[in-house]
């Protein structure tokens, strides 16, 4: 991605921390909580590929393509689960967010990774007020979890802490806007 390396950095350990955590999150579920977990794992580590700084790293030309593949496959997965389950269109946004970074990326040469300048700038704003109010909604709904007094059981585990997967989905988020505004 754009920008200077230590953002990229921090924002590869953010997205691969949260993709980690979602994998520990589908190792103790099962069903859709499953399935959602799995989803949010490979956006954070897709997430974290994508952001490592392209003055350490130039992927080889195949790579953003690739991307837009595994990603599209995602948002085509997402957008059929979406039919009988709408909390899956956030996902189903995130795909098609990665497939469109990808895009962009993979058309642009290669000295504007590190400058900018590229994107079309209606969907790319159109992409940040998605995630830019996904932010701020998840926030809102994580501050009454974090503030309940006996917030989480003691004997809760990783994976069963509803605001710890509330505050991985805002994390990401979080990242998604800094990558579109990066891009």
């Amino acid at each position: 991605m754009h920008g200077p390396a230590p953002s990229g950095w921090l924002l590869v350990a953010l997205c691969a921390a949260a993709g980690a955590y979602c994998l520990l999150r589908m190792r103790g579920s099962a069903g859709e909580e499953r399935r959602a977990a799995g989803g949010e794992a490979l956006m954070g580590f897709g997430m974290a590929a994508m952001a490592v700084p392209g003055t350490v790293f130039t992927p080889p030309s195949w790579a953003w393509p690739g991307y837009a593949v595994v990603f599209g496959a995602a948002g085509l997965h997402a957008g059929w689960a979406a039919r009988t389950r709408p909390h899956h269109l956030h996902h189903l946004a995130g795909a098609a967010a990665m497939v469109y970074m990808a895009v962009v990326m993979a058309s642009s040469p290669a000295g504007a990774h590190r400058h900018g300048g590229s994107g079309i700038p209606l969907v790319t704003g159109t992409l940040l007020l998605y995630f830019a109010g996904y932010v701020l909604l998840t926030g809102v709904r994580l501050v009454p979890a974090a503030a309940a007094p006996g917030g989480g059981t003691a004997a809760a585990g990783w994976a069963d802490r509803p605001e710890l997967a509330r505050a991985c989905r805002l994390s990401m988020g979080i990242a998604m806007v800094t990558m579109l505004l990066a891009l």
